[in-house]
């Protein structure tokens, strides 16, 4: 009994991070399907609730890396716990928001939030855990990342229609008190044991041209001058985020990685991921819910066969993933994702719900195959000291991704909208009014259903495309370590070597 007892308390700090990761993760896809609850409540536009979507994953891509570098310095377990009275907060004020201001600018307060939390969440699992159990840990935590970014549809879908859209924020409190409760019990603290002086100038240039870069990306309008003035600023950012790291002794992010093709290639991987797998999803939810009719629970539910299959795969994985490199692992899962959403293009004007399950299942499962050794393919690139760098680069990346994801399918769907239906009915199309339409008469809604159908299957064959190339570059560059010979030193150990 009292061994029992002891297994389950080992337990208490992966409960207590993986509670805080799958909140946050869950809070970028589930406002997707309350998002027509939310336009009437709060009288919101198309951009009022693209923003609302957008935000967050904004937010988030822009700071989680200043966060790791600051993680390594002040103590990953403090600014984790900081994240979660934050991230409590901003969930209140999204609930009891009464404008789409409040609740867009609540959104933000949350991403900052998540980032802070986000850029802990690996590092705190590598000093808590050796060994096996270290495994075991980062394969739970990958099928905890796996199932909350495709659970997410279906938990907003359950609660705004059983209870309101405002629920979907309120859930978060609950679990924020328990994250912070199990945390201040189980977690020790864990930083970097010879602090160097914070690369402010690297913190600074990196937000700045990750900031801008996103911005650009979700705004669209890709000719106006504002649009371009953010590339630029992007630009900017990046090339003096380049020299001032290049110069410095203890870098935010160590440039010398980058000559090793695996560690860049494992980043594209990350962006990859969200931006194939999930950010169709919005565009996806809109034809479910406008042309079919389908309440958001309903809704919701089409992206289950996802959610339990990539928790199913990624649970199992997290048993096995020493015996498979990474690259592999990495490269078929992008595969399956590659097949699973190129065979939703055979969404037709005719089709029902059922013609994207096979393929959202396929999807689930490269997505179960890739996270958990693309976390321990990062990690081991980064010595333990500079574990909070290489957790912030890997969410960076892949929030960063998701953000591409959403702007760049978005402005394929919007085109080919317009390009089918034409120029007069784009906009009510856009702004989730084809029901309106339908109810006109046949010509109407065959005009309708016939440009969702066109303008879903573009940018899944879009998506399909950045699966691939990602695919491709991870079995060409990221390579298996070399065993070390036996009369040498044997190296420090890797985190994926203990994984």
């Amino acid at each position: 009994m009292t061994e029992r007892i002891l297994n389950m308390r080992k337990w208490l700090p992966l409960v207590a991070i993986c509670a805080g990761t799958f909140m946050l993760l869950v809070d970028v896809t589930i406002v997707t399907v309350a998002l027509p609850d939310m336009s009437v409540s709060l009288d919101a536009s198309l951009s009022d609730l693209q923003w609302v979507l957008s935000l967050y994953a904004l937010v988030l891509a822009a700071l989680v890396m200043t966060a790791g570098s600051l993680a390594d310095r002040i103590g990953r377990r403090s600014v984790y716990l900081g994240g979660l009275v934050l991230f409590a907060i901003g969930s209140l004020l999204c609930g009891v928001s009464g404008n789409v201001g409040l609740l867009i600018a609540s959104r933000g307060i949350q991403g900052l939030a998540a980032a802070a939390m986000f850029a802990t969440t690996l590092a705190l699992i590598t000093s808590s855990y050796e060994g096996r159990d270290r495994g075991i840990a980062f394969g739970a935590w990958a099928a905890v990342n796996g199932a909350a970014s495709a659970a997410g549809p279906v938990i907003g879908g359950v609660l705004t229609s059983n209870l309101s859209w405002r629920w979907i924020f309120f859930v978060n409190l609950p679990v924020c008190v328990l994250a912070i409760v199990l945390t201040l019990m189980a977690v020790n603290e864990s930083r970097n044991p010879s602090p160097q002086r914070i690369d402010l100038p690297g913190m600074v240039s990196f937000t700045v041209a990750i900031a801008a870069l996103v911005y650009a990306l979700i705004r669209g309008s890709w000719s106006s001058g504002l649009t371009l003035g953010m590339f630029a600023l992007a630009a900017v950012g990046l090339i003096v985020f380049v020299v001032v790291e290049g110069r410095r002794e203890n870098p935010m992010l160590d440039l010398s990685l980058f000559r090793n093709p695996s560690f860049p290639t494992v980043l594209l991987a990350a962006a990859a991921l969200p931006a194939a797998a999930w950010a169709y999803w919005a565009y996806l939810t809109l034809w479910l819910q406008s042309v079919l009719g389908l309440s958001a629970i309903q809704a919701g539910l089409v992206f289950l066969p996802a959610s339990l299959t990539t928790f199913t795969v990624s649970m199992v994985l997290g048993r096995v993933m020493h015996k498979f490199a990474p690259g592999r692992l990495i490269g078929t899962g992008m595969l399956f994702i590659a097949a699973g959403v190129f065979a939703q293009t055979t969404l037709g004007p005719g089709s029902g719900r059922a013609v994207v399950l096979p393929g959202l299942f396929l999807v689930g499962l490269g997505a179960g195959l890739v996270l958990g050794p693309l976390s321990a393919a990062a990690m081991a690139a980064v010595p333990g000291p500079r574990a909070g760098m290489a957790s912030g680069a890997v969410n960076t990346f892949r929030q960063t991704g998701y953000a591409f994801g959403v702007a760049v399918l978005g402005a394929v769907f919007h085109s080919k909208l317009e390009d089918t239906a034409g120029h007069n009915l784009v906009g009510q199309l856009s702004n989730g009014e084809a029901g309106t339409l339908i109810a006109r008469g046949n010509d109407v809604a065959d005009l309708v259903r016939q440009a969702y159908a066109d303008a879903l299957d573009e940018i899944l064959l879009v998506a399909t495309g950045l699966s691939l190339v990602a695919a491709i570059a991870v079995f060409v560059f990221v390579r298996p370590p070399r065993p070390v010979a036996e009369p040498k030193a044997a190296p420090e150990p890797s985190l994926a070597a203990d994984a």
